[in-house]
C-alpha cells in the first residue's frame, strides 16, 4: 500500500541521515554530505543553509551520468566515485549501489585518501540500506 511504502522511505531517509551525522562526527573536516537517488532526488542532507538540495542532489546526478559515459568512452568499466577538487576543498561522489550516491563535501585540511576510504565505507552502508527497497 502507498502508507507502507511512504512509512518505508521515511525510515529509510531516517537511517539515511544517521548514516550521514556518523560519517560528520567520525570526519569533522566534513562540512555537507548528502544521499541522492540515481535520478536526482536528494533522500537525506546535511547541507548548509545557504544551499538548495533539489538543485544540488539534481546537478549530482547529472554530474554521475555525465562522468559514467565519459568514463565508459575509455573503457573505465563501472564508475565508483566522482572527485572534485575546489579551492575550498574535495567534493566526492560516490556510488552507492545501483540506486544511490554518496555526495560529500569537505574543507581543505582533509586528508583526501582517508576521505575516499570513509566514504567508499559509507556508500557500502547506504548500499545495502537501498538494495532493501
Amino acid at each position: 500500500s502507498k502508507m507502507t511504502e511512504n512509512s518505508d522511505k521515511d525510515a529509510r531517509a531516517s537511517k539515511a541521515r544517521g548514516i550521514l551525522r556518523g560519517l560528520h562526527a567520525n570526519l569533522p573536516e566534513v562540512e555537507a554530505s548528502a544521499v541522492i537517488t540515481r535520478d536526482g532526488i536528494t533522500v537525506a542532507s546535511l547541507l548548509g543553509a545557504e544551499s538548495n538540495q533539489d538543485r544540488f542532489g539534481a546537478m549530482c546526478a547529472s554530474l554521475l551520468a555525465l562522468a559514467d559515459r565519459a568514463g565508459q568512452e575509455v573503457d573505465r568499466g563501472a564508475l565508483r566515485q566522482v572527485i572534485l577538487d575546489g579551492s575550498k576543498g574535495p567534493m566526492l561522489l560516490t556510488q552507492a549501489g545501483d540506486k544511490s550516491v554518496l555526495a560529500v563535501a569537505a574543507n581543505p585540511r582533509a586528508n583526501l585518501g582517508r576521505l575516499i576510504l570513509e566514504t567508499r565505507k559509507v556508500s557500502v552502508e547506504l548500499a545495502a540500506l537501498f538494495q532493501a527497497s
